[in-house]
């Protein structure tokens, strides 16, 4: 049976089926920008307004810079920042030189931090300098050569930027300069501005962007400069009636994250629009920014939704500039999207995609309604299918759920130093997401369960089996099985059941004492419940989905008990 596109019906208007894709990495990108939009604003940064001429010299500048401290092509640099300017700067640094950029999240605990500095082959890092403590712990068992440091304040505007070491003096620590240690702004104003060579290429490494797997063991992605230019370049088409140079996109996803990463910075870039960063995403601050700046474009998690409607200043607020809100990570509920509609009367979208796709796979039509809980349909250049669960080689048919695997140019080219694992994902040109979908009548795709165990809370990716491991480091647990169980607030949650050894007596505050210890604050168990055996297979393999099953069972005796 040939195979067939019957969602390419379903796009909005002015929406290609199919694209011509420009050879044109997001250095170049940047550097276009530049030259059609010099004034206008890339950044804003809190109130200071940072011009696409100008943050185009401040990549030529670190550029420069990170060649003077022995960076070369290919060469692998870390960013460990928050959303402020120094990261997208290190970001299209590193495209610029061509070299990779690894971007990684500045909350990772000591573990977290080295196995990813580790495993990346890192040469150089861009952190903030308040996280100096923690580098300097494992740097030692890295490659890691150069540390360039940056403050929260560098680029706050006055009086701001003179304020901030005041008030929060706990967020400012010094940095001495020394053979390896070098700051940030001197790095950048003792080089210069002017054009640098662009070194980055189509088919070069740009990115190693780290996920997880079934097993726990966090994967680098390898994406190609061309993998994410064609993901821009398909989002781009998706909203084709928003128009270069003329939009505002809030920065609420973290730029470590695949989705801040390039539908947010990198998509932005491309089209010259306006960055607002937000380097700290909780309901206040965004209120106040959307209330001062005035962004036409929010995107979010739905937590983030479900907490601004849950603020009574953003009710408050006139919404009239806002023309879409787009949410990722998970669908928004029905009443979330209801309330939105009603606020603004802007358009609302769904969209689903991996790490894996650079992220952006799939999208519900712009300008159009959809059904709930959905996340729309494969963007342009972008091929999916229904596969079964046995053997992945047969489609399902129409409305049954299956694995969802994907083909186009956004597909990573694999995992870092992975092939096996490589391979379980990458068969014959399709990539398999592990997620169970389907696919309605329209051609709306919908996922509803998941064929890998992750949790998905408040947006981020959490892998049990990580958390499963740390449990066991505790002398007192025998065992420990961890699960995602529905949060009104974060979507999902994560739920621990621990086995005590015998003779050992644990309590709840204990066990998440010790998590606190070795997991990120969003890892960490909200829950943690005794249980005197886990289920297992015959040969001794922990069953998730039992255990799952189990806690339905416990909780509802736990109710009817309650009541």
């Amino acid at each position: 049976m040939a195979f067939t596109r019957p969602w390419h019906a379903h796009y909005a208007p002015g929406v290609p089926a199919e694209i011509s894709y420009e050879r044109t990495t997001l250095s170049a990108a940047l550097k276009r920008s530049a030259t059609r939009f010099p004034n206008e604003v890339a950044l804003n940064y809190m109130g200071k307004l940072i011009t696409y001429a100008e943050l185009n010299g401040m990549v030529n500048a670190l550029a420069r810079a990170l060649t003077d401290i022995g960076v070369r092509p290919g060469d692998r640099v870390a960013t460990l920042l928050p959303n402020i300017p120094q990261v997208t700067a290190a970001i299209y640094a590193s495209f610029r030189m061509g070299a990779t950029i690894v971007p990684t999240n500045p909350l990772y605990t000591e573990r977290e931090l080295q196995y990813q500095l580790g495993d990346s082959g890192a040469k150089a890092v861009v952190a903030l300098d308040l996280l100096a403590p923690r580098l300097e712990k494992v740097i030692p068992d890295t490659m890691v050569e150069s540390v360039i440091y940056c403050h929260i304040n560098d680029y706050l505007p006055f009086p701001k930027k003179q304020l901030f070491p005041l008030a929060k003096k706990d967020m400012y620590r010094r940095v001495v300069p020394s053979s390896r240690i070098y700051e940030f702004l001197s790095l950048v104003k003792s080089a210069s501005t002017g054009d640098f060579e662009d070194a980055s290429s189509w088919d070069g490494l740009a990115a190693l962007l780290y996920t997880g797997g079934t097993t726990g063991v966090s994967k680098g992605a390898m994406l190609l400069h061309s993998n994410l230019s064609s993901n821009v370049q398909q989002w781009r088409a998706w909203s084709a009636d928003l128009k270069d140079g003329s939009e505002s996109v809030l920065a609420v996803f973290p730029f470590f994250h695949s989705a801040g990463f390039t539908a947010i910075q990198n998509h932005s870039i491309w089209a010259g629009w306006k960055l607002v960063l937000v380097p700290r995403p909780d309901p206040v601050t965004i209120t106040e920014l959307i209330r001062n700046y005035h962004p036409s474009i929010i995107p979010g998690v739905p937590t983030i939704f479900t907490g601004l409607l849950n603020n009574k200043e953003f009710r408050k607020l006139n919404l009239s500039f806002v023309k879409g809100f787009f949410a990722g990570a998970a669908p928004l509920a029905t009443d979330t999207i209801n309330e939105l509609k009603n606020l603004t009367g802007a358009t609302i979208l769904n969209v689903y995609g991996l790490t894996e796709t650079s992220p952006l796979a799939t999208g519900n039509a712009w300008g159009a309604d959809f059904t709930p809980g959905t996340v729309g349909f494969p963007l342009p250049g972008t091929d999916a299918r229904i596969v079964d669960l046995e053997t992945g080689t047969n489609d399902v048919p129409a409305g049954q759920p299956g694995e969802l695997i994907f083909k186009g140019p956004q597909v990573m080219k694999g995992y870092y130093q992975k092939p096996e694992e490589t391979s379980k994902v990458l068969r014959d040109g399709w990539l398999y997401t592990g997620d169970i979908a389907t696919m309605n009548e329209n051609c709306e795709i919908a996922i509803v369960d998941r064929k890998k165990d992750m949790i998905i809370a408040g947006g981020f990716n959490i892998y049990p089996n990580e958390i499963d491991d740390v449990l066991s480091l505790h002398p007192g647990i025998l065992e420990a099985c961890v699960i995602g169980v529905q949060d009104a607030y974060r979507g999902e949650t994560v739920k621990a059941y621990v086995v005590a050894r015998p003779g050992q007596s644990l309590n709840e505050e204990e066990v998440l004492e010790h998590c606190r210890k070795h997991l990120t604050g969003y890892k960490v168990p909200r829950q943690v419940r005794f249980i005197d055996a886990i289920p297992k297979s015959a040969v001794g393999k922990i069953l998730r989905r039992e255990m799952k099953a189990l806690d339905e069972k416990l909780e509802q005796e736990r109710a009817s008990k309650a009541g």
